[in-house]
């Protein structure tokens, strides 16, 4: 099963619970992007490694992250 990570990087406030709750340590906070607000916004490393259990979406304050099954 396939799964999907996405991130409305422009809500998104890189507060980093995402990271730490992320049990395959494939999400982190991005160096390189920054968004509307000012924030380095959180980012999927390698999405070939998510399983989907969505505890990133879960953990997330302002629900900015969506997780899909195909």
């Amino acid at each position: 099963m396939v799964s999907k990570v996405t991130i409305d990087e422009n809500r998104c406030k890189g507060c980093g619970l995402c990271v730490r709750a992320c049990p395959k340590k494939i999400v982190a906070i991005s160096k390189t992007k920054l968004n509307d607000k000012g924030y380095h916004p959180a980012e999927v490393i390698d999405m070939s490694q998510c399983i989907g259990c969505a505890s990133c979406a879960r953990t997330c304050p302002d629900v900015v992250i969506t997780v899909e099954k195909e």
